[in-house]
């Protein structure tokens, strides 16, 4: 189906994935705002919160900050499911530095930190640990994370390390358990909702069919409104329901997706969800 669709509407690429290169980004107001404070979060080598609903566009802010960084300068430790307790955390962050993670915790742990002052003092690079998914830590691991940007008699951190996440998130960390990590926070960014405004959404789809090879228009203005309406302007929802438009239409042998094969798709994805 994949090749009909291409062929149909003559496409170099598939639309709409989440495999588009940042320089082909849409840079809606909520992405640029984020994308540069994660710069600015990464050159201070602090700790940051970046949460927003589900299809915000969180990684891909983070893919498009650490885009433009250094790679001899900086290197970005990854990690999309924070579910491996505090060692795995430590573990991640040892093999990224090149060094295979002991075994006990007691010699991973200052394993971990000397090779983190390392990388800051001898080496003069920046370590940006990103751990996504992160509504989902423990206390523990939100403890492990605090203690991992204690340096020098605490006069600064030894990387940077960005929290992202659901709103939930940003609510737990003002409990007060959490106040001794709540207070070293120095960004708090929240991608809102919509994260692409109802002014922006042309222009979000013509950026990722433009990617696709595509520059002219192939949904109608009233297609586009029904698709950013019923997705209430979230990134990966809008993407969902264009691609199915996009199937309605070819199957219908149209040349766009219009108001009716938008409907169609916005029908489908609400029976499949009452499913």
């Amino acid at each position: 189906m994949i090749a009909d669709l291409q062929a149909h509407y003559g496409f170099t690429r598939m639309p709409f994935t989440a495999s588009v290169p940042v320089g082909a980004l849409f840079a809606s107001g909520a992405h640029k705002e984020a994308v540069a404070r994660l710069r600015w979060l990464i050159s201070a080598r602090g700790l940051g919160v970046l949460t927003g609903e589900v299809g915000a566009g969180k990684t891909v802010a983070l893919r498009a900050a650490a885009d433009s960084l250094d790679a001899s300068r900086n290197t970005l430790v990854y990690m999309p499911n924070p579910q491996v307790g505090v060692r795995g955390i430590h573990s991640v962050l040892a093999a990224a530095l090149g060094q295979p993670p002991r075994f006990y915790q007691a010699d991973l742990i200052p394993q971990v930190e000397a090779a983190l002052a390392a990388e800051a003092d001898e080496r003069s690079r920046t370590v940006i640990l990103a751990i996504d998914e992160a509504h989902l830590l423990t206390a523990a691991q939100l403890e492990a994370v605090r203690m991992l940007t204690s340096h020098g008699l605490d006069s600064g951190s030894p990387l940077a390390v960005l929290l992202i996440g659901q709103p939930t998130l940003r609510r737990r960390l003002r409990l007060g358990d959490m106040a001794a990590l709540d207070q070293r926070v120095q960004l708090r960014c929240v991608i809102p909702s919509p994260a692409v405004t109802s002014a922006e959404a042309d222009g979000y789809i013509r950026a990722h069919l433009a990617h696709a090879g595509r520059t002219d228009t192939l949904f109608s203005d009233d297609a586009i409104r029904v698709i950013w309406s019923h997705a209430r302007g979230m990134p990966r929802a809008v993407n969902r329901l264009a691609v199915t438009a996009l199937l309605v239409a070819c199957t219908e042998n149209k040349t766009i997706a219009d108001e009716s094969a938008a409907r169609t798709a916005v029908a489908e994805e609400t029976a499949n969800a009452t499913d």
